[in-house]
């Protein structure tokens, strides 16, 4: 079944509120690993509030096209297969 944007963004939407996971390539052989909570989804971004006990700062956002191209990777806290590889 093909990914869209669009099916990201509605699968997203529908999760709005929960914990996650968020796996980004930061690099060259290096990855970061972001726990938080799904914020808001806006037409083109999503933005997750990070647990402020192993950030630094409060938020960040990640666009659809991320997931898309795998160059970030989200889990939840209830099904940790969304939008992973």
């Amino acid at each position: 079944m093909p990914i869209t944007l669009a099916s990201i963004k509605k699968t997203l939407d529908s999760k709005v509120g929960e914990k996650m996971l968020v796996v980004a390539q930061a690099g060259r052989k290096k990855i970061t690993k972001r726990k938080g909570v799904l914020h808001e989804t806006y037409p083109a971004v999503f933005v997750v509030d990070l647990d402020q006990d192993e950030n630094a700062f409060e938020r960040v956002s990640y666009s659809y096209a991320d997931l898309l191209t795998k160059t970030i990777e989200i889990k939840f806290a209830d099904d940790s297969d969304i939008m992973a590889s």
